[in-house]
C-alpha cells in the first residue's frame, strides 16, 4: 500500500470516531495493514503529526485533530460525469466540485468523505512522476472550491433500474439515470431478456477501472413499453407506493376525530372558495375575504388541520415523517398520508364540514399586514374552481359551470389584494423566477400524447400570493414566541456562483451589472420579460441560486424577499407544514398541568429533532424533485420518438442558445428541452430532410441548405423552426433539423 493510501486511511479512521483516541496496534488492525505497509505505519502518523492533522495523546494514542479539510457530504453527479459534494453540514453553503477523475469509486447518492485540493499536504499530492498535481485540481470552472473522493462513508442506492444489455459475452445494466457514468455488471440474466427494464442491486466496487457489479433482483417488463416508465422511476427511487397495515388501521380509525373537534369557531355560513389545478385530487387550501369595522381588509387562509387527525409519534405521523412529502408524477401520485386521509377527511372538499386551521390576516388599504390572527375552525367551502375557471370569471368569460354571485364576489374582491401583496413583493426586490410549466397529457397506455403550456397568470398569483401571506405571519408569530421552528431557507447565492451567472448572461448578449446585489437581480429579471432568450436566462438564474432548503433556524428567503418565512399551508404533502401545525397550536392553547403551569406540548420538537427533521424532509423534497423530472423528461422522449416512428415530426419554434464550431444548440421552448441542430444539416445536400408525410400535411419541407458559403449566419437568441430528427434516449440527446 502507498504512503498515501496509508495517510488517507488514518484521516477518514480518525474522522469516522472524533471523540476516539487509538493506538497504533488498533490502527494498523482497523486499516488491516500487513508486512512492509504495517511498518511503514509510523512514519505516516509522523507526517501527520508534523502538518497538524493529527494530535498524540497520553498512553501513547492518536486522534484526529478537527479541519475543514477533511468534508463528509453526498455526492451529486451531472451527465458530464463530474459531481458536486454536498457537505453534511452546508448551511446553505456552496457545494464542492469533484471532477470525474477525482471520484474514485462513487456513484450518485453516496455519502463521501472528500479533502479540498488547497488544503492537501504536499507529501499526498506528488504523482508517479513527480509532478505537483494540486494547480490542475485545486479549482473548478468559475473557481468554486473543488476536492477529491477518499473514502466511501455510506453507499446511497443499493437498487437501481437500467436496460439489460449484452455484449455477447457477458451482461450488464445501463441505468435510466444518465447521471450513472458507469454500466454495471451481472453475472447472469436472472430469467430476464435482453433490453428488459431490470432492478439491480449493488454488491461491490472497489476499482474504478472496472465497472461496478450488481446483480438482478427484479424484471420490469420491456424497456420499450412506456407503461413501465412510471414504475421504472418509482423503483429508481426508492419510493412506497401503499402503507403498512398499523398505518392503515389508524387511517381508517381517524374518521372518528371528525365528531371530536375539539373548541374551533365555525364559519360553515361564510363564502369561502378553493382554487386548484383541474387535476388536483386533495385540496388542503380555501380562502375568504370580508371587512372589519375599521374598513381594513381581513383575509382569511383556512388549511386543513391535518394536526387533528395525525397525532404527534404515532404509526401515521412516524410514517408521514419517513416520506416527508407527496411525489408527483405525470401520471401517479405517491402521498405522504394514505387516501381516507388526503383525498378523504382531510381535503376541503366543497358543500362538505372540514376542520381546519386558519389564518386571519388584517390588511390596510396600503397592502400592510396589521394583525395576525390564528384558530382552529370548521369550515364549508362555497365552491371548488379550477385555475382556468378562475381566470375565466376574472376575465369576464364564461365558463361552462355557473356561480352563486356571493362566490364572484368574494373572488373579484381576493384579486386586487392579491396583485398589491404582490406589487408590495417585488417592490422589496423579490426575484420573480417563474417559467412557463408544461402539462403532460398521457394517455392511457402511459404515453404522452401532448403537452399544454400552464401559464402563471392571475389566478395562481392570487392562490400564491395568499399563501405565502399567510407563510410568512405563521413563521413571524412561532418565532417571535420563542420557539424553535422549521423554516424555509434560501440563501443568497455565492460570489463564485453569481461571476459564473455573469459570464453566461454576456455570452447570451445581455448587458448585466451588479448581481450579487438583489434589487439588480430582480430589475434584470423584469427587463428581460418580453425578450426571446428570457426562459433560458431564467433557467441560469435559477440554476446559479442556492437550492431553498427546510433549517431549524430562523434564516429568511432571498428569493421571496422575506426576513421569516416557513411552510404552513400544504400539510397533506409536506410534513414541515404539519409539524408548523403542532407548534402553533401549542402556542394558542397551552397544555397545563395539575397546577395551571404550562407543559411541554409541541415543545418537544428542540432544535436537534427539528434540524434531523428538517434534513431529511430536505433530503426527500430534492429526491421527489429528481423523480418528478426525470418522469417528464421520459415522457418527453418518449414522445419525440413516436414522432419519428410514425414518421411524422412535428415542427417546433425553438430559440438559438449556443453557438458551436459543429453546429448551434436550440432551446425548444414548447417542449422545455434543449437539442443539436448539427452542421451537416445547415448546409451542402439537405441531410435529415422531413418525410414526405409531413409534406403531404401543409409542412414545410428541411432546408437544403446554399453551401458552406451562403450559411444564414445565426446569432444567440434568433427564432428559428426545427423538427426533431434523432432521438437518444440512453444519453437524453436530441438532434433537431432546421425547417425552411
Amino acid at each position: 500500500m502507498k504512503q498515501s493510501d496509508i495517510i488517507n486511511g488514518i484521516q477518514v479512521l480518525l474522522a469516522r470516531k472524533p471523540g476516539a483516541a487509538l493506538t497504533q496496534s488498533q490502527i494498523a488492525a482497523e486499516l488491516k495493514l500487513r508486512g512492509a505497509a504495517r511498518k511503514r505505519l509510523q512514519k505516516c502518523l509522523s507526517v501527520l503529526l508534523k502538518e497538524g492533522q493529527i494530535q498524540h495523546t497520553r498512553k501513547n494514542r492518536y486522534s484526529i485533530v478537527k479541519t475543514p479539510d477533511l468534508i463528509t457530504g453526498t455526492v451529486s453527479m451531472i451527465r458530464s460525469g463530474d459531481a458536486f459534494l454536498s457537505p453534511d453540514d452546508s448551511g446553505g453553503e456552496d457545494d464542492i466540485f469533484i471532477a470525474r477523475r477525482d471520484l474514485g469509486t462513487a456513484l450518485p447518492g453516496d455519502r463521501v468523505a472528500a479533502r479540498l485540493w488547497s488544503d492537501i499536504p504536499s507529501s499526498q499530492r506528488t504523482g508517479r512522476k513527480g509532478r505537483d498535481r494540486s494547480q490542475r485540481h485545486k479549482t473548478s470552472p468559475g473557481d468554486r472550491p473543488a476536492g477529491k473522493v477518499v473514502d466511501i462513508l455510506e453507499r446511497g442506492r443499493r437498487d437501481v433500474v437500467g436496460t439489460l444489455k449484452t455484449t455477447g459475452r457477458f451482461f450488464y445494466v445501463v441505468p435510466i439515470d444518465p447521471s450513472y457514468q458507469r454500466d454495471f455488471y451481472v453475472p447472469d440474466a436472472a430469467g430476464a431478456s435482453v433490453n428488459d427494464r431490470v432492478v439491480v442491486r449493488f454488491t461491490e466496487w472497489d476499482n474504478r477501472h472496472v465497472s461496478p457489479e450488481a446483480e438482478i433482483v427484479d424484471v420490469i417488463g420491456p424497456a420499450d413499453n412506456p407503461s413501465v416508465d412510471t414504475i421504472s422511476i418509482i423503483r429508481h427511487h426508492g419510493f412506497e407506493t401503499s402503507f403498512p397495515r398499523a398505518v392503515l388501521r389508524e387511517a381508517e380509525s381517524a374518521a372518528r376525530l371528525v365528531d371530536r373537534p375539539g373548541r374551533r369557531i365555525d364559519l360553515r355560513k361564510k363564502i369561502i372558495l378553493t382554487i386548484d389545478p383541474a387535476r388536483a385530487r386533495d385540496f388542503d387550501d380555501a380562502l375568504s375575504l370580508e371587512t372589519d369595522a375599521d374598513g381594513n381588509r381581513v383575509l382569511g387562509v383556512h388549511i386543513a388541520d391535518v394536526s387533528h387527525f395525525v397525532r404527534h409519534g404515532s404509526p401515521l405521523d412516524r410514517e408521514a415523517r419517513k416520506r416527508g412529502n407527496s411525489v408527483y408524477l405525470p401520471d401517479k401520485v405517491i402521498p405522504m398520508l394514505p387516501e381516507q386521509l388526503s383525498n378523504g377527511i382531510c381535503s376541503l372538499r366543497p358543500d362538505e364540514d372540514r376542520l381546519a386551521f386558519s389564518a386571519f390576516l388584517t390588511i390596510d388599504s396600503k397592502g400592510t399586514v396589521k394583525a395576525r390572527e390564528f384558530a382552529k375552525t370548521v369550515i364549508r367551502s362555497s365552491a371548488r374552481l379550477t385555475y382556468r375557471q378562475a381566470m375565466g370569471l376574472l376575465s369576464g368569460k364564461r365558463i361552462k359551470r355557473s356561480v352563486c354571485p356571493e362566490v364572484l364576489k368574494l373572488l373579484k374582491k381576493l384579486h386586487p389584494l392579491s396583485q398589491q401583496l404582490r406589487k408590495r413583493r417585488f417592490a422589496r426586490h423579490a426575484l420573480d423566477l417563474d417559467v412557463p410549466e408544461c402539462e403532460i397529457v398521457i394517455g392511457k397506455d402511459g404515453r404522452m400524447t401532448g403537452i399544454r403550456p400552464v401559464v402563471n397568470d392571475e389566478s395562481h398569483q392570487l392562490i400564491e400570493e395568499c399563501m405565502i401571506a399567510a407563510n410568512e405571519a405563521v413563521a413571524v408569530e412561532v418565532s417571535g414566541s420563542g420557539m424553535p421552528l422549521i423554516s424555509r431557507f434560501h440563501d443568497k447565492p455565492s460570489e463564485e456562483k453569481i461571476g459564473e451567472l455573469t459570464v453566461k448572461l454576456r455570452d447570451m448578449g445581455f448587458k448585466v451589472g451588479n448581481l450579487s446585489e438583489r434589487r439588480v437581480m430582480a430589475k434584470f429579471l423584469e427587463s428581460i420579460r418580453s425578450h426571446p432568450l428570457a426562459f433560458t436566462a431564467r433557467i441560469a438564474v435559477l440554476r446559479s441560486l442556492q437550492r431553498a432548503l427546510y433549517s431549524a433556524s430562523d434564516r429568511g428567503h432571498y428569493g421571496l424577499a422575506k426576513g421569516f418565512y416557513s411552510h404552513f399551508t400544504s400539510p397533506i404533502r409536506r410534513y414541515p407544514d404539519l409539524v408548523l401545525h403542532r407548534q402553533l397550536a401549542s402556542i394558542l392553547s397551552p397544555r397545563k398541568d395539575g397546577k395551571g403551569r404550562s407543559v411541554a406540548g409541541a415543545r418537544s420538537y428542540d432544535p436537534a429533532l427539528l434540524a434531523k427533521i428538517a434534513a431529511g424532509c430536505s433530503q426527500t423534497e430534492q429526491e421527489a424533485e429528481k423523480a418528478e423530472r426525470a418522469s417528464i423528461e421520459i415522457k418527453k422522449y418518449r414522445f419525440l420518438e413516436q414522432q419519428l416512428a410514425d414518421q411524422s415530426p412535428e415542427e417546433y419554434e425553438a430559440v438559438v442558445v449556443k453557438l458551436m464550431s459543429f453546429g448551434m444548440f436550440v432551446e425548444v421552448l414548447d417542449l422545455q428541452l434543449q437539442g443539436l441542430v448539427h452542421m451537416s444539416t445547415m448546409v451542402g445536400g439537405g441531410r435529415g430532410k422531413r418525410r414526405q408525410a409531413k409534406r403531404s400535411r401543409g409542412k414545410p419541407a428541411a432546408a437544403q441548405g446554399a453551401g458552406r458559403s451562403g450559411r444564414k449566419a445565426y446569432r444567440v437568441g434568433d427564432k428559428v423552426k426545427v423538427y426533431v430528427v434523432k432521438v437518444d434516449f440512453e444519453d437524453r440527446k436530441l438532434d433537431f433539423a432546421l425547417s425552411r
